[in-house]
C-alpha cells in the first residue's frame, strides 16, 4: 500500500509538472514544431543517460524485440502528439482541443485492461468519465473546422498511445530506462524527418525566449516529468494512472490565472470538482464484483500441487506456486487478496482464483 500510495504521489506530481508547462509550449509557437520536438527529445535523452550514471544505476539496453515499440512510443505518443496539438490550434479554438483530449482518461480505462485480456473496471471508467467531464467543463469547449476536430482526435489518440505501448517496456526495461530510449529514438526520428519534410527552415537557432522555453521542456517536463509518469504507471497500471491525465488542465489553469492569463469563472470550480471526484473514484482498488475484479479464495493444499505445474502452463513466467510457498513454510496465517491482477501476487500472499476458475488451471493466462 506504501508503495501504491508513493506511486499516487509520483504520478500527481508528473501530470501536474506537465500541466503547468502549457503556457510554456506557447512560446514555441513560431518555432520549427518538429525539429524543435527533436532537439528536446535528443537533449533529455543525453540528460536521462548522464543522470543514471550519476547515481550508479543501469541502463538495460533495448532488445530487438523492443525497438518496434520505441519507434512507436516516439512517433505517436511524443512527436505526433506534439504536432497534432499544436496543427490542431490553427483550425480550432483551444479549448475544443482541450474538451477532446479530456477523453484521454476513458480511452486508457478501457484499452489498458482489455489490452492485458481482462475486462475494464467500472470504478475506473467511473472515474475517468468524470474526469473527462471536468476537463470539458475547464476548458469551455469552443469551434472548429473539420480539419481541427480530426487533428484534436489524433492528439487524444497519440497521448493515450504513450501510455499503452510503454506497458510492455516497462516490463522489460524499467521506467527510466523507457523514458531515456524513447527520448533518443523521439530526438534521433523526428530529426531525419523533419529535415526531409521542411530542408530549407527546418533548423533555427532559438532566440531567447525560445531557449529558456526549450530549457525548460527539456530539463523539467520531459527528463523528469516522463520518468516519474512511467513509474507511477508501472506500479498504478495503464487504466488506474490514466485518471491522473484529468488534473494536467488542472494545473494548466492554476498557472494561467496566476499569470493573469486567463479570467476566473465559477464553472472552472465545477470543473476542478469533477476531476478531482473522477481521481479519487478512478484510483480506488478495484473490489469483488466489479468487472474486471477477481475473486480469490483460500486453499489450503495450493503448495501440494504439482510444482511444474504453472511454469508449464506459462513458460517465461515465474512460477506462481513460488509465490505461495514463503508463506506457507514460515508458518504465516493464510489470507484473502482482492484486485490481484495478471496472477502477480505479492510475495507471502496465499490466494488462488475463484468462482469461474479450476483450481486446476491455477496461473492460466
Amino acid at each position: 500500500m506504501d508503495s501504491e500510495r508513493r506511486s499516487v504521489t509520483v504520478g500527481v506530481l508528473g501530470v501536474l509538472i506537465v500541466g503547468a508547462s502549457v503556457p510554456v509550449t506557447g512560446m514555441l509557437d513560431g518555432y520549427p514544431v518538429i525539429t524543435g520536438q527533436a532537439l528536446r527529445y535528443a537533449l533529455a535523452g543525453v540528460l536521462l543517460l548522464g543522470w543514471a550514471r550519476l547515481l550508479g544505476r543501469p541502463m538495460p539496453l533495448p532488445a530487438l524485440r523492443d525497438v518496434p515499440s520505441l519507434i512507436a512510443v516516439a512517433a505517436t505518443g511524443m512527436i505526433g502528439f506534439q504536432a497534432c496539438l499544436l496543427f490542431a490550434q490553427r483550425y480550432a479554438e483551444p479549448g475544443l482541443v482541450a474538451a477532446f483530449l479530456g477523453g484521454t482518461p476513458l480511452v486508457l480505462a478501457i484499452a489498458a485492461p482489455l489490452a492485458a485480456g481482462r475486462r475494464p473496471s467500472l470504478g475506473t471508467v467511473t472515474g475517468a468519465i468524470l474526469a473527462g467531464l471536468g476537463i470539458a467543463v475547464l476548458s469551455g469547449g469552443g469551434a472548429a473546422r473539420w480539419q481541427g476536430l480530426v487533428l484534436a482526435a489524433l492528439a487524444m489518440v497519440c497521448e493515450a498511445l504513450f501510455t499503452l505501448l510503454a506497458v510492455g517496456l516497462l516490463d522489460r526495461l524499467g521506467p527510466m530506462a523507457t523514458a531515456t530510449w524513447s527520448c533518443c529514438v523521439a530526438g534521433v526520428g523526428g530529426a531525419v524527418v523533419g529535415t526531409i519534410a521542411e530542408p530549407s527552415g527546418a533548423w533555427a537557432l532559438p532566440d531567447g525566449r525560445e531557449l529558456i522555453a526549450l530549457g525548460y521542456l527539456t530539463i523539467v517536463v520531459t527528463t523528469l516529468a516522463f520518468v516519474l509518469w512511467y513509474s507511477a504507471v508501472s506500479v498504478l497500471g495503464a487504466d488506474r494512472a490514466g485518471v491522473l491525465v484529468g488534473l494536467m488542465p488542472v494545473a494548466g489553469l492554476t498557472v494561467s490565472l496566476a499569470m493573469g492569463m486567463q479570467d476566473f469563472r465559477f464553472s472552472q470550480l465545477i470543473g476542478v470538482a469533477l476531476v478531482s471526484s473522477g481521481v479519487v473514484i478512478g484510483l480506488r482498488r478495484r473490489e469483488i464484483g466489479e468487472p474486471g475484479a477477481l475473486d480469490v479464495e483460500v486453499i489450503d493444499d495450493v503448495t501440494a500441487d504439482d510444482p511444474d505445474h504453472d511454469r508449464a502452463q506459462r513458460p517465461g513466467e515465474r512460477d506462481l506456486l513460488d509465490e505461495f510457498r514463503p508463506a506457507a513454510d514460515r508458518g504465516e496465517p493464510q489470507c484473502e487478496i482482492h484486485g490481484a491482477e495478471g496472477n502477480r501476487l505479492a510475495e507471502g500472499d496465499l490466494a488462488v482464483l475463484g468462482q469461474r476458475r479450476d483450481g486446476e488451471r491455477l496461473g492460466d493466462p
